[in-house]
């Protein structure tokens, strides 16, 4: 599952063998989960392979694929980020926004989860010129991070312009449905602040009607503030494009109850 608009196609990635047991699942446990999009565009600058090989790894918030970590045992963020507060970016991108955050927030740790490999090779550059050191990266589907994330454990998360999955018999596929949102909500401490960003009004429709039911509300003080932009916001590439041409971007804030 990816936050940020990619390259995407309308075939599920499964690779599941032919004879898939009956609890449907791989023989390590792990649930099957159908991933629809692309992991990998264009070809790969030599600087972006070497980022790759030389820093993903380091980069890693701990033991979250299955194979590593098949009876998902919560990952340990106090180790991780040395007691900090802990942010979460669901699909990052090429990064700038979770980059910014970084640099804007050294007292917070931030891991981005992104599954298309050239988003992931954008972000591991921009930390390289950033020279920023509170930041983790998983390179695969978020819902496996969230499978590992201790319980009320992050105080921020960003759902920065989400793969809009604009046919109607794709909306099950989009990030705000109930299979999605429950865990996001298990993973976040009461109080804590969802962001989600979009220029999708459908998308809009149905944020609003799902993440209330999920354990969260929306912060709204009056029917204009969806239009004004966080302070601390920072456009994406894929905010530029949707200005240019003409769409409008929305800025939902929701908080955590409990």
């Amino acid at each position: 599952m990816s936050g940020d608009q990619k390259p995407r196609d309308d075939q599920p990635k499964d690779a599941r063998p032919a004879a898939a047991n009956a609890a449907d699942k791989h023989a390590s446990g792990a649930p099957w989960r159908n991933f629809y999009g692309r992991f990998k565009g264009k070809t790969l600058k030599d600087s972006q392979k070497r980022y790759l090989n030389e820093d993903l790894a380091s980069l890693s918030p701990g033991a979250v694929d299955w194979d590593v970590n098949p009876d998902r045992t919560p990952l340990d963020l106090d180790a991780l980020f040395g007691g900090r507060d802990v942010w979460l970016e669901i699909g990052f991108g090429g990064g700038e926004h979770l980059v910014h955050q970084a640099a804007s927030n050294p007292d917070a740790g931030i891991i981005g989860a992104e599954p298309f490999i050239n988003g992931v090779a954008m972000l591991l550059g921009k930390i390289r010129k950033a020279g920023a050191d509170n930041i983790a990266v998983h390179p695969g589907d978020a819902r496996d991070l969230m499978d590992v994330l201790p319980e009320a454990s992050i105080s921020r998360a960003f759902l920065l312009y989400p793969d809009p999955w604009p046919k109607a018999r794709h909306h099950r596929r989009r990030f705000v449905t109930q299979e999605h949102l429950e865990p996001l909500a298990r993973c976040l401490k009461p109080g804590a602040v969802f962001r989600v960003a979009t220029d999708i009004p459908d998308y809009v429709r149905q944020t609003l009607e799902e993440v209330p039911k999920a354990g969260f509300e929306w912060l709204a003080e009056g029917p204009a503030d969806w239009r004004k932009s966080w302070d601390d916001w920072i456009s994406t590439r894929y905010e530029q494009k949707a200005l240019r041409e003409g769409r409008t971007p929305h800025y939902l804030t929701f908080r955590r109850l409990g």
